[in-house]
This record gives structure tokens, C-alpha cells and sequence, in this order.
């Protein structure tokens, strides 16, 4: 989708269900000589959760890795509010608000609670801004208040996840990419993190969100893409996807 301009300014780019603040348009990816995307193209609005299901190895990962620059686009646009990041590098592109919460969690070892959520602001030079961030966080995720002097490695898997989406939080994200937040999670604690998603949402931030758990994901979001050997193969509302049994197991390999 091409932004249009007036002077100087760049005016995003709309569609029907909103103000796109994220745009991938026609991309594709490679690992060396191996395509993993091909002619990728979804919209993220503002406000939304938008979710990208399809099974592993479909290109869901990819597609995240590609938007925060950790994988090159070898064709199509990536654009943030209208205009281009694909050529940005992935710090670069953090700092324009765009965070990555990989899979896996990442959690540095050796390092307290507290100091990897401070790594999360290493953009952030205003030292009263990281500590209200920093305040913001703990009162989101009262647990890593409680062992925030604790070497991080020591927590669990659901805190680790708490910790990673801290540490996203910590740079004041406009867009979050989150991939697989439930993995590996008890049902519990995988209730606990789509909770605080959906507060996250409520509060401002635009996600991009790859789950595993699809049911769960398209309860969550407000609209989704099915991913399929690199290519977008469906597209729609989430409540629709949802209840249309035929689609999930066709796409997902789900039964009713």
C-alpha cells in the first residue's frame, strides 16, 4: 500500500478497518537459497491485535523476524506509518517503536531481573522515563518487582515470558511483535499471559501476535492471517475464522 504525501509529511496509508500503522506488502525472504516467504502482505491497524497462524515452519517466525529486521526482504515494502523501514536496521528499527519479543524468551543469564529489563531501555536516555517505565512494569508484572534483585535464569517459564514482555515494554513500544508467548506455558499461566496481552491492547499498544495455541489466538484478535509455505492463504476477522469450522481445520488442522 502506497502512502500518499502532502509537503514534508507522510500520511499513513487506511483500510477499512482503520489507520494501518504497519504495512508488509509483497515480501519475500531467504534463508540462503531457501525462500521462506513469498509475496507476503498483511496490515496491522492501529489499536488491533492482529494474529498470524499457520503450522510450523509455515513462515510465522520469519515474518516477524523480517519486520524487526533480523531477516532481509529480498522483494516488497515493509512500512511503518507510510513510511519504509525495510532498509533500517533492527536497532534502528527499534528505536521507531517496532519491538521484537522473540521466541524462546532470550533471558540474558547472570543478570538480575531488573537489570535485563533495563537492558529493554538502552534507547532511552531520559533517566526519569526508565524509571516510570521501569514502575509501569513492576506494577504490571508484580512478580519481577518481588525477585528483581534474582539472576533472571532462575525464573520460571511463565515469569521468563513476563520478563521478556517487560523488557519489550521498557523501550514504550507503538508496535509489538510477540512470538509463540504461550509456549511451553501450563494452561494457567497461558491464561495469565492473553490477560495481560489484552490489557496491553486496552492500553495502546498495537500487537502483531504468532501463537501456537489458534483457538486461543483468534479469541484474542481482532482479525488474522493464515500463513502456508510462505504465502498468506487466508485472511479475515477473527471472529468469523473462528467460528467457521471448515476453515480451522482446513487451515489450522483443527477439529471441532
Amino acid at each position: 500500500m502506497t502512502p500518499t504525501t502532502t509537503a514534508d509529511t507522510t500520511v499513513a496509508p487506511t483500510s477499512s478497518r482503520g489507520e494501518v500503522r504497519l504495512s508488509i506488502t509483497d515480501v519475500d525472504a531467504f534463508y540462503g537459497r531457501i525462500q521462506a516467504l513469498r509475496g507476503v502482505s498483511l496490515d496491522v491497524c492501529r489499536g488491533e491485535i492482529v494474529t498470524l497462524l499457520g503450522s510450523n515452519g509455515a513462515g510465522k517466525s520469519t515474518t516477524l523476524k523480517t519486520i524487526s529486521g533480523l531477516v532481509r526482504t529480498s522483494r516488497g515494502d515493509i512500512q511503518l506509518e507510510g513510511q519504509s523501514i525495510k532498509r533500517l536496521a533492527a536497532h534502528q528499527i527499534a528505536r521507531r517503536g517496532v519491538v521484537h519479543v522473540p521466541e524462546g524468551r532470550r533471558i540474558l543469564r547472570g543478570l538480575s531481573v531488573r537489570e535485563n529489563l533495563e537492558l529493554g531501555a538502552f534507547t532511552v536516555r531520559d533517566g526519569a522515563l526508565r524509571g516510570r517505565r521501569l514502575a509501569e512494569v513492576y506494577a504490571l508484572f508484580p512478580i519481577l518487582h518481588e525477585r528483581r534483585h534474582q539472576d533472571a535464569s532462575l525464573l520460571s517459564g511463565g515469569q521468563q515470558q513476563m520478563l521478556a514482555m517487560g523488557r519489550a515494554l521498557m523501550h514504550g513500544p507503538s508496535v509489538m511483535l510477540l512470538d509463540e508467548p504461550s509456549m511451553g506455558l501450563a494452561p494457567k499461566l497461558v491464561t495469565e499471559i492473553m490477560r495481560i496481552i489484552r490489557r496491553l491492547n486496552e492500553a495502546g499498544t498495537t500487537i502483531l501476535l504468532v501463537e501456537q495455541n489458534a483457538r486461543l489466538a483468534l479469541r484474542l484478535a481482532h482479525y488474522a492471517y493464515v500463513i502456508e509455505n510462505g504465502a498468506i492463504r487466508l485472511q479475515g476477522e477473527a471472529a468469523r475464522l473462528r467460528e467457521d469450522a471448515s476453515v480451522v481445520k482446513a487451515y489450522l488442522g483443527l477439529a471441532e
